[in-house]
């Protein structure tokens, strides 16, 4: 095999492993990583302290901006993700592990929102009333979904019609 055809191999093999070390920031070449929600870290859509509800969170890290924007409930990140007018380009996703992180008090535990699953219809609620419960692996998403109630889906098929936001608001207790 010639030096050149070795590269070009090489290479070729090289490009699927780069995706799985993260999310990668195209003008810079870093690999992103996720922020962390800190007592003052606000939802983008409703300007709620992340901090004082529980459920999964989420975060949108766009090209051209350089902090992400945040989201008290996945719902909100769906909603925000699949509209039809959202074209701005999406540099990385992030949620929580809920089989990781505490329910009522979610800090850490981020991972790639578009590699994990949803558990939707859940008894358990987020900051907005009902959310989508999130996780990394399916095993720990259907584990939930048994003990409270839902189906699983992966990222990819969950649709606008699910991401509705239409009386979320109705269902905080706090504002």
């Amino acid at each position: 095999m010639t030096p050149h055809r070795r590269h070009l191999l090489l290479a070729l093999c090289a490009a699927p492993l780069a995706a799985l070390v993260g999310c990668t920031n195209a003008e810079s070449g870093t690999v992103l990583r996720p922020a962390e929600i800190d007592p003052a870290t606000t939802c983008d859509l409703d300007g709620m302290l992340l901090a004082d509800y529980g459920g999964p969170k989420a975060q949108i890290h766009y090209a051209g901006q350089a902090a992400p924007v945040f989201f008290c409930d996945t719902v909100e990140m769906f909603a925000q993700l699949l509209r039809p007018e959202q074209v701005r380009p999406v540099r990385a996703v992030f949620v929580q592990d809920m089989a990781r992180a505490d329910w009522d008090q979610p800090r850490g535990h981020w991972f790639d929102a578009r590699t994990g699953f949803y558990v939707i219809g859940s008894k358990r609620r987020g900051s907005m009333g009902p959310t989508f419960a999130s996780f990394a692996q399916e095993a720990e998403a259907r584990k939930f979904a048994a003990q409270y109630g839902g189906k699983v889906l992966p990222f990819a098929e969950v649709t606008p019609q699910l991401a509705d936001l239409s009386g979320g608001a109705s269902h905080d207790t706090r504002m």
